[in-house]
């Protein structure tokens, strides 16, 4: 290994990094809390569990639709305000979740929020890898992503032990609070646009979607995802209606995927620097055997909890990755490319949950989900290796001579 190399690898990375984490932390608690909250939201409002379950789906949704929309409409404002915005939207958001009691003012909060957070994403996503630089790109957005993979972790066991103490609304207080400290930090912390940099176009941002090889990553996070959150957003009742898991002891379940999520976040950043296309490969198969062998086991509850903190492992481990790279093959106008593969990853927990929700109600009970999450993940090899096809094979790229994300390494070079 070069010095150069080893000095990339090692260097700090700016600590507007971290602010942008503790949004992320924020933005995945909102995103993931409900699955740990799913039976008593439902008691409360007096609906099913799949039901329910339809305020993930719902969220997942205005991703979809909100966060490329949201790059577009606040392309000529500076990243940072674009962030302080969507953190001020976030807060009402929840405060709306918190005060109000119709199943269909909450599905209207949670998509609101939806948007917010996609836009939050999006640009969090750009500003750390310009940030970090080329060298670090991975790294950074291995941190950034990784606040919400500690939302995992820490924010949605918190949330659940919270909801089962004082009631589900509590979390949804606590995130707005929460959401107005990041919103000063940002203030603080992220710096003003370079005026030396080229003008954010519209027409430059959808020049950049020509890009074969960008669609094909937007086609591995989708279903990635849609395969990990078919499995995780019926979790609970797979645990405690399958597996045999206490009601309260789901939260510790919840811990085991969030560390495992948060291992993979950081886990693919470093390895996306160097080696991406054969570590989505790898932590892609992965993942489709995990879930199948939930299938196989979902009778043993100890078996099963470990293996839904390796679901955690594998399937973030490609995330970063992936990001990284829709970053890079949309050259010089990265913000839409951001946020497409913030609404890639959302519609596969969106039409992820749709079918787990449906599988749920079918003969096939808790066990439907991690069958549908099987499927949909083992598709997920279908264009991850037809990434590294083009990328062995330099004419089936539609630019061969692009700049590498690194000059330090190899695998990224096209």
């Amino acid at each position: 290994m070069t010095s150069a190399t080893t000095d990339a690898d090692t260097r700090r990375l700016p600590f507007v990094t971290y602010v942008l984490a503790i949004g992320t932390f924020l933005m995945g608690t909102t995103e993931f809390i409900i699955a740990g909250l799913l039976p008593e939201i439902a008691n409360d409002l007096d609906v099913t569990p799949a039901r329910a379950g339809l305020l993930i789906t719902v969220f997942a949704v205005g991703m979809i639709v909100g966060t490329p929309g949201m790059a577009i409409l606040t392309l000529r404002l500076p990243r940072r305000t674009t962030l302080a915005l969507a953190l001020c939207v976030f807060a009402v958001g929840h405060l709306v979740v918190a005060f109000g009691s119709g199943f269909t003012l909450l599905l209207g909060a949670r998509f609101v929020t939806a948007l917010a957070t996609g836009a939050f994403w999006a640009v969090a996503a750009v500003v750390a890898s310009r940030a970090a630089g080329p060298a670090a790109s991975s790294r950074a957005l291995g941190i950034v992503l990784g606040g919400g993979m500690l939302a995992n972790v820490i924010g949605v066991p918190l949330g659940a032990f919270a909801g089962q103490l004082i009631g589900w609304r509590g979390p949804f207080w606590v995130l707005a609070v929460l959401a107005a400290l990041a919103f000063v930090l940002v203030i603080r912390y992220v710096p003003q646009d370079d005026p030396t940099q080229p003008q954010a176009s519209v027409r430059s941002e959808f020049a950049s979607l020509r890009s074969a090889r960008l669609w094909l990553v937007l086609a591995s996070a989708t279903m990635i995802m849609g395969g990990t959150l078919a499995t995780y957003s019926y979790i609970a009742p797979l645990l405690t209606g399958r597996a045999g898991l206490p009601a309260n002891l789901v939260p510790l379940a919840l811990v085991g995927f969030g560390v495992g999520a948060l291992a993979g976040s950081f886990l693919g950043g470093r390895l996306g620097d160097t080696r991406p296309y054969a570590t989505a490969l790898v932590a892609a198969g992965a993942t489709a055997a995990i879930l199948l062998a939930i299938c196989l086991v979902s009778r043993h509850t100890l078996p099963t909890v470990v293996l839904v903190a390796l679901l955690g492992l594998t399937s973030m481990t490609v995330n970063p990755i992936l990001i990284a790279l829709a970053v890079r093959f949309a050259k010089q106008a990265p913000t839409l490319a951001s946020a497409l593969s913030t609404s890639a990853f959302n519609l596969g927990t969106a039409v992820g949950s749709w079918m787990a929700g449906r599988a749920l109600e079918s003969p096939l009970s808790e066990l439907g989900p991690p069958v549908i999450g099987t499927v949909i993940a083992a598709l997920t090899l279908v264009p991850l290796a037809a990434l590294a096809r083009a990328h062995l094979k330099p004419r089936f790229t539609e630019n061969s001579s692009q700049q590498p994300i690194s000059r330090h390494t190899k695998e990224y070079s096209s």
